[in-house]
């Protein structure tokens, strides 16, 4: 069985798509099934042999336009490489990837699809995309989705409900190592305050604010992290000192893989205060509980993230685009000991039942077979 993994983005490229991507194809090659990869590139293409065994093609990018990689050599390239496997495994949604299999055929391939998330932002550009799209899950034999609750609840999905099957996106989290003395430093910078940790780009359906307004209901014990850089950085700025909130929320910028892990083990509770369905499923939840720490999460219509986060198992899901109901979660269960242990304890158990990387490779294999 060899499978080609087709996607946007491929490491060092870094995203939440690409990340899942990386893991199914090292752990596929561990198990011993001969699985490439055909991406785009910001730059120029070329093919490099990884050392685990396996192959990436690289096709030159020429930007991106409305979320996609333009690159016209995928086809050309697709159609050269095709022939050599048996599974073509799709990850969506990407645009390009599925003109480039329209145009190359999918005779005597199995095709899977791997759901991220619907098109969200683009509205008007997927009425002309659509019929693509429609093509592709018709010609598809298997379509992953990343909760089952995302099957329920895509319009899309629905329609191809007995071709999808839920596997929940499992982590790596030996990635996330901690360096002790970091972890000494981010508690003493912040005076031994309880820490709300948050991550991710600075951009609209984040919901950066309604978190940081929340601080203005929290006292001076608590304060707030922010991680990570976007086009919201300055406008987040200004909304910390209009508010005078240098003192309780933090914006530490991009966070480094090798200290990520030391920022999770210092904060008491991890928070996602996203308010559109552009976010799926949340993988930085799972990094948090994989250290055990209660999750504040948003109950989003259509999205998986308030699957992946059971309320008052694991943390709490609140309404979005609500500063006092964030707030009001985080006094919860930081002011009851014996509710913080229980959410705490739960989140650890959770990752390791339904998120580590071997799982989820596990179920993708036993998918392929079923093909």
């Amino acid at each position: 069985m060899k499978i080609l993994q087709l996607g946007k983005f491929y490491p060092p490229h870094i995203g939440g798509i690409e990340t899942v991507m990386y893991d199914i194809v090292e752990v596929l090659n561990q198990k011993g099934y001969r699985t490439d990869v055909l991406c785009s590139n910001k730059g120029y293409m070329y093919s490099e042999e990884i050392e685990q065994g396996y192959k990436v093609v690289r096709t030159k990018s020429f930007g991106i336009k409305f979320s996609t990689s333009i690159t016209p050599q995928m086809v050309l390239k697709l159609k050269n490489m095709i022939r050599d496997y048996d599974i073509v495994h799709v990850h969506l949604p990407d645009p390009m990837a599925t003109l480039a299999l329209f145009l190359v055929g999918t005779k005597n391939k199995k095709i899977v699809l791997h759901w991220h998330s619907d098109i969200i932002k683009q509205k008007y550009l997927l009425r002309l995309f659509e019929p693509l799209q429609n093509w592709i899950m018709r010609n598809a034999d298997l379509i992953i989705a990343t909760t089952p609750k995302y099957i329920e609840e895509s319009k899309y999905l629905q329609k191809y409900k007995e071709k999808c099957v839920p596997i929940p996106i499992g982590i790596d989290s030996d990635r996330l190592t901690v360096n002790h003395n970091l972890v000494l430093k981010i508690k003493n910078e912040n005076h031994g305050k309880k820490i709300v940790f948050s991550l991710g780009r600075l951009t609209y359906y984040k919901g950066f604010e309604y978190l940081i307004n929340a601080a203005k209901e929290l006292d001076e014990g608590t304060v707030v992290l922010i991680g990570g850089s976007g086009e919201l950085m300055n406008d987040l700025l200004e909304l910390i000192d209009k508010n005078e909130l240098s003192k309780k929320v933090k914006l530490v910028g991009k966070i480094s893989n090798e200290n990520l892990g030391s920022y999770y083990s210092a904060c008491d509770i991890f928070c996602l205060p996203s308010i559109a369905k552009s976010e799926a499923f949340g993988i930085v939840q799972i990094e948090a509980m994989s250290f055990g720490k209660p999750v504040v999460a948003t109950r989003i219509a259509g999205s998986g993230v308030d699957w992946v986060n059971q309320h008052n198992v694991t943390g709490k899901n609140v309404e979005p685009k609500n500063a006092k109901v964030l707030a009001d979660a985080f006094k919860q269960i930081m002011c009851d000991e014996e509710t913080y242990v229980y959410l705490a304890n739960n989140a650890r158990k959770r990752f390791e039942e339904l998120f580590e990387r071997g799982q989820m490779v596990d179920k993708i294999v036993e998918a392929y077979k079923k093909l």
